[in-house]
């Protein structure tokens, strides 16, 4: 057992009480806790450029700020997300932001999430109540080191220029601080791997780290593939990295073998990752080969916000972390503690980053209560969105890298469709009326990849490389139903096998 990682996994769970006794309360009268949520935020950020558009100064409730600021997509936020990358201040909020977060867009290649101190302490306080749930259940946690995945960069973040730097983070860095510091000092792997370029080479360091630690208690990954693919490369180069570890790991690993990764780490109790919707069947396989293990979904995270975390077999809203509305099917907006139960929802967050009634974009399902805060499943995407392994292509972002690639009308018939194997591949398929050269291959792979989730997943393989598959009658028609007339289909620029 490693003395080191077991202080710093105590020291961090007792520094999270504080946000598990305020998330407690928080869960019980949860109207009051977004109230002042939202009323402490107004009044920091009133001085922001953005908070003097809108005049927070004269809101007085929620009603105000619903008349006063519209709902926005990722568009309307675009042009103030360029200000701060360009190096103005107080553009968003007052907060200073410390860097831009890449994720998937709606309708281009991507969104540039500003993070700063009060988006981070909204992780930070979901975090801590997620895992102090989780040492209750699983009090071992605190005698050994932990993985929380660290994923190498996309190519080119760390180089774009502007004054706030642009780049994915390591899951401690969220925290922030001293909780930071402490979570680092009991990682099995070290953050700076993200740096690593080669795959085959950060699978292999990444295995050496984590086989060399018998003691290892938490894997925290996000999608179950990416623990299936590190299993994987631990079969292709087993004597390799049995050859890398001292003698005595060495002999043990050695009488274990490839095949029987549960008996790898004997202390290891807890595999965090997602477990719905597209993830599920990976999620269920990995209780499989874990039997031993405690197998949590995650709760519904974004890089823009925690919606949900797991708790008491559930998921449970993150309560006090941002402000959540949510638009039920004729389109109102609801407050937290107005869902009801078997309804429909989707996620609006304004977060501490500086983004105001943002639509989120998911689908929720109000499952119950704990105390008196809403417990949601995740039912995926509004509109069109493809996720097989976190990519989360849309359309229309779909459609824009179609018109690059045929810019003018000698574009054939042709589709983009999502397929997930039997054997646990998954990838994209170009589907087109005729045949088409490696040049209009790669040039669609090159555009698909500034989605830096889809550059990300093909990078380490979770995702095959594009095929094109000719299909004489490619046209992308959705399948006729009882509900859709024949003359209502209409062509689709991406669907799902």
């Amino acid at each position: 057992m490693s003395l080191r990682a077991a202080i710093a996994q105590s020291m961090w769970a007792l520094g999270n009480l504080g946000s598990a006794r305020r998330f407690t309360k928080a869960v019980n009268d949860p109207e009051a806790a977004q109230a002042r949520w939202l009323r402490d935020h107004l009044a920091a950020d009133a001085e922001s450029a953005f908070g003097n558009e809108h005049g927070f100064r004269e809101i007085r409730s929620y009603q105000d700020f619903a008349r006063r600021v519209p709902l926005r997509a990722w568009n309307d936020f675009e042009p103030w997300v360029k200000r701060i990358h360009a190096g103005e201040p107080s553009v968003l909020g007052m907060d200073r932001v410390t860097h831009l977060a890449p994720t998937s867009g709606s309708s281009g290649a991507r969104k540039l999430i500003p993070f700063s101190t009060g988006l981070q302490k909204g992780f930070s306080e979901a975090v801590g109540a997620w895992m102090t749930d989780l040492t209750r259940l699983e009090p071992d946690l605190l005698g050994g080191s932990a993985y929380w995945s660290v994923s190498p960069l996309t190519s080119g973040d760390e180089n774009e220029k502007g004054a706030v730097p642009v780049g994915f983070v390591d899951d401690a860095e969220y925290l922030g601080g001293l909780r930071s510091w402490l979570v680092r000092q009991a990682l099995a792997v070290p953050s700076d791997l993200r740096h690593e370029r080669d795959v085959d080479l950060f699978w292999k360091r990444t295995l050496v780290c984590l086989l060399g630690r018998r003691d290892l208690r938490l894997i925290s990954i996000w999608h179950p593939s990416f623990l299936d693919l590190l299993l994987e490369a631990a079969e292709r180069h087993w004597e390799e990295l049995c050859g890398a570890m001292e003698k005595q790991r060495a002999g043990e690993l050695r009488r274990i073998g490839p095949d029987a990764p549960e008996r790898w780490w004997p202390r290891l109790r807890v595999i965090s990752c997602w477990g719905e919707q597209a993830a599920e069947p990976g999620w269920r396989a990995l209780r499989g080969r874990f039997p031993s293990v405690r197998v949590q979904p995650k709760g519904l995270l974004a890089t823009e916000a925690v919606v949900t975390i797991p708790l008491r077999d559930s998921h449970v809203l993150a309560v006090g972390s941002h402000f959540f509305e949510f638009l039920d099917q004729g389109g109102d907006p609801r407050l937290a503690h107005e869902l009801e139960r078997g309804r429909v929802y989707e996620v609006v967050v304004t977060n501490g980053g500086g983004l105001w009634r943002y639509r989120l974009g998911d689908l929720v399902e109000c499952t119950g209560h704990l105390g008196n805060t809403p417990t949601l499943r995740f039912l995926g995407r509004a509109g069109n969105v493809s996720d097989l392994r976190g990519e989360k292509l849309s359309e229309a972002f779909v459609a824009e890298v179609f018109a690059e690639v045929w810019p003018d009308e000698s574009r054939p018939r042709a589709y983009l469709r999502a397929v997930a194997d039997e054997d646990g591949t998954a990838r994209y398929e170009l589907v087109v009326s005729h045949p088409v050269s490696d040049d209009v291959r790669n040039s669609m792979e090159e555009r698909l990849c500034r989605n830096p989730h889809y550059a990300l997943a093909l990078q380490l393989r979770q995702l095959q490389p594009l095929r094109v598959v000719v299909d004489l009658a490619a046209g992308a028609l959705q399948t006729p139903s009882d509900r859709i007339r024949l003359g209502d289909i209409k062509p689709r620029l991406l669907v799902s096998s």
